[in-house]
């Protein structure tokens, strides 16, 4: 009868305490997320600056004379216009290439359309040094113009020949050719001028 009047003591706590108790935080968790963060964006960020600096400041502009040697659309992933200027230089001289890019559309048509017609071609042209990448070209010189260099129908101008200066084969074929008048000889029986003799001492 005794031990019926004995109570249970309760519980200090039970699974449900233990599941609703507040988990620690961690100390410097959120502190290396957004190291990470900045880590990989601030390379970007500089690289993507650079990129628009050298896309956007010009080093030179210039322009050269020549013939195109090829001109061909290249690029495993960005496809670019690139081709070869070989500059026209007198005779018995080395032969200087030009390596040039063309970014816009435009212009590749253009000179797509004069290299197909052949003959000498004058390209504007500006220098952006610095690119760090050959997606936006593989030189440094991006072509922003093409014109013709010819001569004007109706002239009789024969048409250049590479490594020759036309301005040469302009001023042969404008040289007057020099007419040689033959003289008409004596009729039969006249008598030739005899030279005057010597006087005597």
């Amino acid at each position: 009868m005794a031990d019926e009047n004995l109570e249970t003591p309760e519980r200090g706590y039970n699974t449900k305490d233990v599941r609703t108790q507040p988990e620690p935080e961690r100390k410097g968790g959120s502190r290396v997320k957004p190291f990470l963060a900045s880590l990989l964006l601030v390379p970007a960020l500089l690289f993507g600056l650079w990129t628009w600096i050298t896309l956007t400041y010009t080093y030179s502009r210039g322009e050269r004379a020549g013939v195109i040697q090829k001109f061909s659309q290249k690029g495993w992933l960005c496809k670019t216009w690139e081709g070869e200027l070989a500059m026209v230089t007198m005779p018995g001289t080395v032969q200087e290439t030009f390596q040039f890019t063309v970014r816009k559309d435009e212009v590749a048509r253009r000179l797509d359309e004069l290299y197909k017609q052949g003959g000498r071609v004058s390209l504007t042209y500006e220098q952006h040094r610095g690119v760090p990448m050959s997606c936006f070209g593989e030189t440094q010189y991006f072509v922003t113009g093409a014109q013709p260099i010819g001569v004007s129908p109706g002239q009789g101008m024969a048409p250049s020949l590479p490594g020759y200066p036309q301005q040469q084969q302009m001023q042969q074929q404008q040289m007057p050719q020099q007419q040689m008048q033959p003289q008409s000889p004596a009729p039969p029986g006249t008598a030739q001028p005899m030279p005057a003799p010597a006087p005597r001492p």
